[in-house]
């Protein structure tokens, strides 16, 4: 047969899915693992637009490496021997992130304190996701080489691997991301991933022959199913985390403090969010929390009774504070995460006949879908999380659509945190001065001044405060905080002043920019 006869011959169609199969096995594998890799790194380095930024930079970075790679290999030693050992290379190397991501998480990134954050994060999240994003990227190349037999129809058959490429890649963002992770967990899902795809080595790659070849490749994923089925595994998998939900590593602690007592904390990622008085919820150990009974205090005096919406629950510390100590309230709490609020019922001492009505939704939506008439006399803002800030809770439209749910003597609390030449922090006063007439600020501590992180309260309302009424008020310590930090109206006004003038906007949110500097310094 001639060269020129030779390259007409038909491929055999019988072998057409096989390719589009294996690439999008590999390429739903390469999308799981670029999602669960930031929830993974979370306990260690928060999530944030750097944190996601490393991780998709690193995986791309990875599969053109791969790519190229496999190239060269595919164009010299192209056989199914080759395409087996790299699906068996990339299941091992998935299955081994396990081990690193805690071992570099908890000892390499102290070392290398001395770098920029950013260095340090994007340094980490390459050791770690580098070389199964290379293994994963040789395989599509291999497939193709494999396929082509008919110059004729290249166009056609690299197009179908292409597109059966794309679709795993969908298929594995989609499954992953609605439901693997909650139903799962990360760490369950990685040591699905290595035993998918070394079952795929064993399956294509010829090292095996007759029956045997289906038999162990599907033995692979049933011993991985039973070996997460046993208990010392079970607790390997879920590594740090107490729960691990779409949103959160959730853990929690028992901490006894100077003050003799023993604390529940809740940590988010790696944010200590909240310490809990199982005893006592009127114990509040955080000076934003202390702030804040004060303003509940305040607010007890003044109204006929406190008709409050927290933007956030979390440990559910103020809610609970609200609840006993002011037991006439309304309370409604707009928690995203459900996997939080069963912790706070399970392990926080949130009972669950509490008065506390919560709707785990985003309260954007949350407030967006509420009865236009409705409306409450104290709106609480606390939605941080370590260094990531949800950005449509800061923006120019969202303050009007709290202000259409308050009333028109009542106030808008909101607990924020940066630093240095507080840049986000004014950004925030400016933002919220468009909105609301009277505006008072409230730094925690006396040294806010000097410190590269604190944490702020900002009261926000149509209608001046009474301020030294306020003042008056102590959180049940006898220690009055806010009489103690609250700024001059002059203060506040040179703060506003800084910065570049900045307002927030749907259209315009730069809130990680603002909180950069903040980031860099205060993690170190």
């Amino acid at each position: 047969m001639t060269e020129e006869k030779a390259l007409q011959v038909r491929p055999n169609t019988d072998r057409l899915w096989r390719p589009s199969l294996i690439v999008f096995i590999s390429n739903a594998c390469i999308m799981t693992i670029e999602l669960v890799a930031g929830r993974l790194i979370a306990p260690f380095v928060g999530v944030s637009i750097y944190t996601w930024t490393s991780v998709i930079g690193v995986i791309l970075a990875g599969i053109s490496i791969g790519n190229y790679i496999g190239g060269k290999l595919a164009d010299r030693f192209a056989s199914r021997r080759l395409l087996g050992a790299a699906f068996i290379l990339a299941g091992l190397a998935s299955v081994s992130v396990l081990a690193t991501v805690g071992a570099i998480g908890e000892r390499g990134l102290p070392a290398l304190a001395w770098m920029p954050l950013v260095g340090r994060m994007l340094l980490f999240v390459t050791a770690i996701f580098l070389l199964p994003s290379i293994l994963l990227g040789v395989i599509s190349p291999i497939v193709v080489k494999l396929s082509l037999q008919d110059l004729d129809s290249s166009g056609s058959t690299v197009g179908r691997i292409y597109a059966a490429s794309a679709l795993g890649s969908i298929v594995g963002t989609f499954a992953t991301g609605y439901v693997l992770i909650s139903l799962f967990g990360t760490r369950a899902i990685l040591l699905g991933i290595g035993a998918v795809l070394i079952a795929m080595g064993l399956l294509f790659g010829r090292w095996l022959r007759g029956a045997a070849k289906p038999a162990l490749a599907s033995a692979v994923p049933l011993i991985a199913a039973s070996a997460l089925a046993a208990g010392p595994l079970q607790a390997t998998l879920r590594g740090p985390c107490l729960r691990e939900t779409d949103y959160f590593c959730i853990r929690v602690r028992d901490e006894t403090r100077d003050d003799g007592e023993t604390y529940r904390v809740l940590t988010l990622d790696r944010l200590v969010h909240s310490y809990v008085s199982l005893g006592d919820p009127r114990r509040l150990v955080y000076g934003y929390e202390q702030v804040g009974a004060e303003v509940l205090g305040y607010m007890e005096r003044e109204y006929d009774r406190i008709d409050a919406f927290f933007i956030g629950g979390g440990g559910y510390t103020l809610p609970r504070y609200l609840e006993v100590a002011h037991p006439r309230s309304i309370i409604e709490v707009a928690e995203i995460d459900p996997g939080v609020t069963e912790v706070a019922h399970q392990m926080l001492g949130l009972p669950r006949s509490t008065k506390i009505k919560t709707t785990n939704q985003d309260a954007r939506l949350f407030l967006l879908g509420l009865n236009p008439a409705r409306r409450y006399n104290l709106i609480v803002g606390d939605a941080f999380n370590d260094f990531s800030v949800p950005y449509h809770l800061t923006t120019h439209e969202f303050n009007q659509l709290v202000r259409r749910h308050l009333t028109d003597d009542g106030i808008y609390m909101l607990n924020l945190i940066d630093g240095g030449e507080l840049p986000f922090v004014s950004a925030m006063l400016r933002t919220l001065s468009l909105t609301f007439d009277w505006i008072y600020f409230v730094p925690v501590g006396r040294r806010w001044t000097d410190v590269t992180r604190n944490t702020f309260i900002v009261l926000a309302s149509p209608q001046p405060i009474n301020v030294e009424r306020l003042r008056s008020f102590d959180g049940g310590d006898g220690v009055r905080n806010i009489n103690q930090w609250i700024v001059t109206p002059e203060e506040r006004e040179r703060i506003m002043a800084m910065g570049d003038g900045t307002i927030l906007t749907d259209d315009y949110v730069p809130t990680d920019n603002l909180l950069a500097p903040m980031f860099e310094t205060a993690a170190r």
